[in-house]
């Protein structure tokens, strides 16, 4: 038998036969024609009965009257005698009355099976049950910052919503999307995100809308813009902040979620984009009064008859009068006062402010205009800012068809513009006393 603890090769043979002959005539003529052919020290008979031969395994079939098959002789002795026994089934011509031959093709090594099987078997194991992954200290840590942040979100009002822990405290707050949104948004220490939990809008943030200045945050995709329309229709927001193009907020970095933040824009140039109608003028009106304490409400000029104010004014030589003036000279000058504005020129003044009104209306565009009123030149709403930024010529002001917000009367103020006309007035927290803001709602 054979023994597979003492095992190092195996014998591989194979046999035809010129007629038909069977398992135990091929088993025979081995131990026949090979008994006192290597002498007694490799006599088949004795080594397999001290377990220095495994048993012989012999398939054979027959067919067309001829039969072939394979032999397998499992062997414990080292390279030199195994190929000395595999040189002796060779010699072998007649397996029972008919003509035989049998080849060698190969001897293998267990051990080296058993290695090749050692080794594919470490790798299953080492991918199978090593799956977890030695933790290095910056993930240990952050597996500890996420749990606090787990225990630090709360649930809003009987919807359960997810939110932050500052969001009732806060005058300002974030409307996300979802639980995961939220826990994004604490990793980076923004604690006043609340989450609406998908596009059905419950009554707790409408309700959280209409005392906050309140921020839409949502994903770049369709869903997000879904949800901006239904916030911009059930709740009080106002501003807008979106995701870049195909991410979401929850695999927003900290630099990411600061630029969009920073790129957010007033809630009125939203539902200009989107075509859908402002809220009542009452519930307008309510939610303003309860925001009262949170946002100041911006200075500007509304009234279309007060155009004039923004006309290029001239420069009178009032205070220029000699400190001891002769009476003639006074005189003159005081006769003059009067001359720099007649009363047939604020309507020409009008009229031309009007012209650019009228004809930018619908365009997204926007004016830039120089002192003597010319169009310097003709961009785009969406790139007035840099525009404003980057321009070097004498700029007096600009006429544009868009939401005059807190950035642009900012640079328009730096850059020492003195009027601004847009189309409507967006959340204004502070307005440049120096500056004339001018919009054509009545």
């Amino acid at each position: 038998m054979q023994n597979v603890d003492t095992t190092k090769y195996v014998i591989y043979a194979d046999i035809t036969a010129e007629g038909i002959v069977e398992r135990p005539d091929v088993v025979g003529a081995i131990f026949g024609q090979t008994e006192g052919l290597l002498g007694s020290d490799l006599d088949l008979r004795d080594l397999q009965k001290t377990g220095r031969l495994g048993r012989i395994d012999v398939q054979i079939t027959s067919t067309g009257g001829k039969a072939s098959g394979t032999i397998s002789i499992p062997s414990s002795f080292d390279k030199v005698e195994t190929a000395i026994l595999a040189a002796a089934l060779e010699t072998i011509d007649r397996v029972g009355p008919c003509i035989a031959r049998i080849c060698v093709n190969r001897i293998e090594d267990v051990r080296a099976a058993k290695r090749r099987y050692v080794i594919e078997r470490a790798k299953r194991i080492l991918v199978e049950m090593f799956d977890e992954n030695i933790l290095e200290t910056e993930e240990i840590t952050e597996e500890i910052k996420q749990s606090v942040r787990v225990e630090e979100i709360i649930h809003l009002g009987k919807d359960s919503l997810p939110a932050g822990p500052n969001v009732l405290d806060s005058d300002a707050i974030l409307v996300v999307e979802g639980r995961a949104d939220v826990l994004n948004l604490l990793k980076y220490g923004i604690k006043n995100a609340v989450a609406v939990g998908g596009t059905n809008v419950p009554p707790t943030i409408a309700d959280l809308c209409a005392k906050k200045v309140v921020t839409a945050f949502t994903d770049g995709d369709r869903g997000g813009e879904l949800i901006i329309k239904e916030l911009l229709q059930v709740a009080d927001i106002d501003f807008v902040a979106r995701a870049p193009e195909g991410k979401s907020v929850e695999d927003m970095t900290q630099k990411e979620i600061v630029r969009a933040l920073r790129q957010k824009i007033p809630v009125e140039q939203v539902l200009d984009q989107y075509k859908i109608k402002n809220q009542p003028k009452k519930r307008r009106d309510i939610t303003t009064k309860r925001k009262s304490l949170i946002r100041e409400k911006p200075l500007c000029v509304r009234n279309m008859e007060r155009a004039e104010v923004i006309a290029p004014r001239r420069v009178v030589p009032r205070e220029v009068a000699p400190k001891f003036p002769a009476a003639p000279v006074a005189e003159e000058i005081i006769a003059a006062a009067p001359e720099p504005a007649p009363v047939p020129e604020p309507q020409p003044k009008r009229e031309w402010f009007r012209q650019h009104v009228d004809e930018l209306d619908g365009t997204l565009s926007a004016r830039i205009m120089d002192r003597n009123q010319n169009v310097l030149r003709e961009v785009a709403v969406r790139d007035l800012a840099r525009e404003l930024k980057e321009t070097n010529g004498d700029i007096n002001g600009v006429i544009f068809d868009g939401v005059v917000t807190q950035r642009i009367l900012d640079i328009a103020a730096d850059r020492g513009l003195e009027y601004l006309i847009g189309a409507k007035m967006g959340n204004i927290a502070k307005s440049p006393s120096c500056l004339k803001v001018v919009t054509k709602e009545a």
